[in-house]
């Protein structure tokens, strides 16, 4: 019997005959002839011949290949052979991709998968080419992570914490925020991926803030900003005689700095802009995205609070106010300015409204001061100069037999925590005033990625009141552990530095690591890279067209789809392209209890996007990152709903966006853009989920 095959990379590896077994029965069930006993037939006759011919040998996988592609043609199976021929052939394909993309796959990471890395991950040398593997990448960041425990044990077993924080990211378990890969290890070491710039209402302060943006873009980060204190256009400038000029003109400049400065010349940055709803230019402000192109990089928010609101519901008016000198400057009414917000976002997809009364609740240290700002996808609420680090949990890993595993679950939190507290003190920052803020509070990030796939898994539909209570007990059993977590490693490392002046202290906490140890982050790549959906987003599409590389386009399906539908039977490739014509298997001839379980983002109604959202909310220290996807015919009402359905149900922010809102998407539908010569669904490589707008900077 043979017991050894020789691997493309000239590796020996032990002889699995299932691995034959799995590729015969997916070759007949593509064509719907699926019979156990014939594949096992098979798989017994290609055993046999290996036996016979490699009896003193090792056979390569291309040996193996050539002779189950014989025996399926010497038994009559032509068509099953054909199949079986194409499927190889595809991932000869693949492979030959991966070689182009110059990336050694030592991890075996889908097409996509690995152009993201070589794109934006992998260390280069200086003529641009590729000097790591995936598999490098990983022990890079361990390495460098598992280092800072020395710095509070010196007989700290550091192999044994880099061996575990390696297997978490390798498994696609945990991983870490992208600067923290990008840049963990390397000369350049900034590894927060939100932070949050103040801007004062003077020169000085606003071109400072500025040169922070470059500083931080530029090492892969993502800025926040609140222009609340900025005089409105058209007031008084004591300095020159002149008038000002206005916080959305303002805005142009950081806009065009960001144009110029990739994030750490991988990509183009990102920015959140803030603006209170009682400012004089909030009209200007809400209308400022309808130009095309306008504030491109800039996702823009309104921060309103309780007041507002219920004037807003109410018909009352409201005062509009001068930051220079709190003085009244018009009387208007809230009702007109909420519709206003609902009218561009629905047009648009901005702006969005953060619920700033809401976010300082909650806020984790009020006696350092309040927030006004959040990074630029809205999950993180930060004080001045703050910067926090992320990471995402793949709850796809933690699922066996439909049920989670708890335990392991316990343990990948508790270590999660423990490299994000790394992190910190790994971490090389760009400006000392954010490393000051940022030591003194120790902000982490702990969130979920693949939540619509686990939902699948364990077969509950995401728009359902069961979802809802596992979003719930999910979210409370994680937030639980983090906070465990955090306090243990308080007792060896010590308290964030102003803990006394937080929540902590006052709830009556001895000790605490981390001022918030959760958020939930949209993931963008590095879902990508875990092979999973993106946060808590349901998926975008079951089937559908991936633009990976150079016009290169390949069908990408959901693993467990594909694996069901092989399954059950009614796998086939003409299934596949029809279900891509729209992303949604609703409108195909799938069995119904797998329409149930299977719901796109546009399957779903506006509300039941809002409520998963405010779920996760109830649980999380920061915030939430969740897109509510709107299909092309949604109404004003249906904004206007989902605003207010956000605010009552406590998030601390929302953004919607409906289908074709924007001249430029990153998913387009296919059924919907027929006119455009498209006839399935197009996803950029970098697009996830979430936002159709944009990709994920993060």
């Amino acid at each position: 019997m043979i017991s050894r095959i020789k691997k493309r990379d000239g590796s020996i590896q032990a002889f699995n005959k299932d691995r034959i077994t799995n590729a015969l029965t997916k070759a007949f069930r593509s064509l719907n002839q699926y019979s156990e006993s014939t594949v096992e037939s098979l798989t017994d006759q290609v055993v046999s011949d290996l036996n016979a011919k490699y009896l003193r040998g090792t056979p390569s996988v291309e040996d193996i290949q050539d002779i189950v592609e014989n025996c399926l043609i010497k038994n009559g199976f032509g068509r099953a052979a054909k199949a079986y021929i194409l499927y190889r052939n595809e991932h000869a394909h693949i492979r030959d991709s991966k070689k182009l993309v110059g990336v050694v796959d030592d991890l075996k990471l889908e097409l996509n998968a690995i152009k993201v890395l070589e794109r934006r991950y992998l260390k280069k040398d200086e003529n641009g080419n590729v000097v790591e593997t995936p598999n490098q990448l990983f022990r890079r960041v361990a390495r460098s992570i598992a280092k800072v425990d020395k710095r509070y044990d010196s007989s700290a077993d550091v192999q044994e914490t880099e061996q575990l924080f390696y297997n978490m990211m390798t498994k696609q378990e945990f991983l870490p925020n992208s600067p923290t890969l990008m840049n963990a290890g390397t000369r350049l070491g900034q590894l927060s991926a939100c932070f949050v710039i103040p801007i004062d209402d003077n020169l000085s302060s606003i071109f400072d803030a500025v040169k922070a943006t470059a500083l931080i873009h530029q090492s892969g980060g993502g800025t926040g900003y609140s222009f609340s204190r900025v005089r409105p256009r058209g007031d008084y400038v004591k300095t020159s005689g002149g008038v000002a000029s206005g916080p959305v003109s303002f805005m142009k400049i950081f806009d065009a700095t960001t144009e110029e400065i990739k994030q750490g010349g991988r990509r183009r940055g990102a920015n959140m802009g803030i603006l209170s709803v009682y400012h004089p230019d909030i009209m200007e402000f809400i209308t400022a995205k309808s130009k095309p192109g306008f504030l491109q990089n800039f996702n823009v928010s309104v921060a309103v609070d309780d007041k507002f609101m219920k004037a807003a519901l109410t018909g009352k008016k409201i005062d509009l106010v001068n930051p220079r000198n709190t003085k009244a400057v018009a009387n208007v009414s809230a009702s007109e300015i909420f519709e206003m917000i609902v009218s561009n976002a629905w047009e648009t997809g901005d702006p969005g409204l953060v619920f700033i009364d809401t976010i300082n609740r909650a806020n984790p240290t009020p006696g350092v001061g309040p927030i006004e700002a959040t990074n630029p996808c809205g999950e993180q609420p930060l004080l001045p100069y703050e910067s926090c680090n992320l990471g995402s949990i793949n709850l796809t890993r933690f699922v066996k037999n439909e049920e989670l595993d708890w335990e392991k679950l316990r343990k990948v939190v508790r270590d999660s925590i423990h490299f994000l507290d790394n992190v910190i003190d790994a971490n090389r920052y760009p400006l000392n005033r954010v490393a000051r803020i940022t030591l003194a509070n120790r902000k982490i990030g702990l969130g979920v990625m693949g939540f619509a796939e686990m939902l699948i898994m364990l077969s509950v539909r995401y728009d359902s009141e069961e979802a809802l209570l596992i979003a719930h007990k999910l979210m409370k059993f994680i937030q639980e552990n983090s906070h465990k977590a955090s306090q243990k490693l308080a007792e060896s490392r010590g308290s964030f530095p102003n803990f006394k002046k937080s929540i902590w202290y006052g709830l009556g906490y001895k000790t605490m690591r981390n001022a918030t140890t959760t958020t939930i982050a949209p993931t963008g790549t590095i879902s990508i890279i875990a092979g999973c959906s993106s946060g808590i987003e349901p998926l975008f599409a079951v089937s559908f067209v991936r633009d990976v590389m150079d016009g290169t386009k390949l069908l990408e399906v959901n693993k467990i789809f594909e694996e069901l539908a092989i399954k059950k039977g009614f796998f086939s490739s003409d299934l596949l392209f029809k279900i891509a014509e729209t992303g949604s298997v609703q409108g195909s001839e799938v069995p119904s209890s797998v329409k149930n379980v299977f719901r796109t983002a546009l399957d779903i109604s506006p509300e039941w996007h809002v409520r998963i959202q405010a779920a996760f909310q109830k649980n999380i220290d920061n915030a939430v990152s969740k897109t509510i996807n709107l299909p092309q015919d949604a109404s004003l009402e249906d904004v206007r709903h989902s605003y207010l359905l956000a605010w009552r149900l406590r998030c601390k922010g929302i953004t919607v966006y409906r289908y074709g809102s924007k001249s430029q998407q990153v998913l387009t539908i296919g059924s919907l853009e027929k006119q455009h010569g498209n006839k399935h669904v197009v996803a950029d490589s970098e697009y996830s989920g979430g936002c159709v707008g944009s990709t994920c900077p993060y």
